[in-house]
């Protein structure tokens, strides 16, 4: 996406061919980005060839553009489009014309920009309608890698400074990547600002997803008789909530072959079979794990005492509501869980059994199902199992090398 905006051609490997990627990349395309897409070797993603236009080279769409249920493209091209001299219009999915946009509609009309979107500017379709903008001092209510990176990307073309503060650390790639390309980023604690500035492009080898490994992780420690490794993961200090959750509970987990790429710390990973223990998890460790919480349940649906999931309230605005669906498969499947209006509360039990779910078209329920299935006594069915296909369109083809191995 930065690159798209950049001086320069940039070269991008790795990249997934997940529907939410190729939504951003359709979105860029229309905008008047030249992206060359070559497919993967050697199961690696895709590469892309970027030729960026520069801070203010994209043109208008000839259509409404597609963010399919993608949550982070709908809010981070939000940043991108608002306050263009044209007018654009941002639409997705039923999930994404449910979820909440106003927490990025807000502050980008504080800015200056001139947008309207349905039930008084709350959800999608968004539509951006030019406007001058000028740098604002936000303080987020709750901490958000999406809304604040919206902001610097609107605070590179805006008169002034941009910052935005948040009550907790959050995801910071886009200030990592910002950095790279040259933007003059300044962070004091969970604050951070910018101001208007060029971007020049940089080559970037994509590690994996931690999100994505979390589910392989899980089932090693979670199943008897395990050992996977995970290779070539992202270990930014902002994502690793969910390895800090695990070792807490007292998993067997290695980090191993550590090393930087494009400026993010990568290694592999490998999780054995551990007896596991359970653990609160809330406050400052919400924001860096909160898309993990659906496989957390399943560790903790198996270990030895109380899990206590508290401040995750922002799961009840995912693709689904996580915390709706994670408790009834649970209850379901014989774990014994309470809900809480943020979280909930799991009692370990010594095992699940085979259920029929809905995965309510939501990835991250659906991968969760699955491991579940792995460490279940019976089969578990999941319906609308192409939900993955979002965020990682191999999961099925992988889970059944895997499963070959722990199944």
């Amino acid at each position: 996406m930065l690159n798209a905006i950049a001086i320069g051609e940039a070269r991008v490997t790795n990249f997934s061919s997940g529907e939410d990627c190729t939504s951003t990349v359709g979105i860029l395309r229309a905008l008047g980005v030249d992206i060359e897409r070559s497919p993967g070797l050697n199961g690696l993603g895709a590469s892309l060839v970027v030729r960026g236009v520069g801070m203010n080279g994209l043109t208008e769409a000839g259509d409404i553009l597609d963010t399919g249920n993608s949550g982070t493209t709908t809010r981070l091209m939000s940043g991108i489009l608002a306050g263009r001299d044209f007018q654009s219009i941002l639409n997705g999915d039923e999930s994404i014309r449910s979820r909440p946009m106003g927490r990025v509609i807000d502050p980008l009309r504080q800015m200056g920009a001139r947008i309207s979107a349905r039930d008084d500017g709350r959800l999608a379709p968004i539509v951006f309608h030019g406007g001058e903008l000028h740098g604002i001092d936000f303080s987020q209510p709750v901490a958000s890698a999406q809304v604040k990176s919206c902001l610097l990307f609107a605070g590179m073309r805006a008169e002034g400074t941009t910052t935005v503060r948040s009550p907790a650390p959050s995801r910071d790639h886009s200030e990592r990547m910002l950095r790279a390309m040259g933007a003059p980023v300044i962070e004091d604690g969970s604050d951070v600002s910018i101001t208007a500035c060029d971007l020049s492009s940089v080559d970037v080898d994509i590690p994996g997803d931690i999100s994505s490994a979390a589910f392989w992780l899980v089932a090693g420690i979670a199943h008897p008789d395990a050992e996977i490794t995970v290779r070539n993961v992202g270990l930014n200090p902002t994502r690793t909530g969910f390895l800090t959750v695990l070792e807490q509970m007292g998993a067997d987990i290695q980090i191993v072959n550590e090393h930087d790429s494009a400026g993010e710390p990568v290694g592999d990973l490998i999780a054995r079979s551990s007896k596991l223990r359970g653990v609160h998890i809330g406050g400052d460790l919400i924001p860096s794990l909160i898309d993990e919480v659906p496989v957390i349940a399943v560790a903790a649906a198996l270990a030895d005492g109380e899990t206590v999931i508290t401040e995750a309230e922002e799961l009840r605005v995912k693709e689904s509501d996580r915390i709706e669906a994670t408790v009834a498969w649970l209850r379901a499947a014989g774990g014994e869980v309470e809900e809480r209006p943020d979280g909930m509360i799991i009692s370990g039990v010594k095992s699940l059994h085979g259920i029929t779910a809905d995965s309510f078209g939501d990835h991250r329920i659906a991968m969760a199902l699955a491991i579940a299935g792995l460490v279940a006594e019976g089969d578990v069915n999941i319906e609308n199992a192409s939900a993955a296909d979002i965020s990682y369109p191999t999961y099925w083809r992988d889970l059944e090398s895997i499963a070959g191995v722990v199944g």
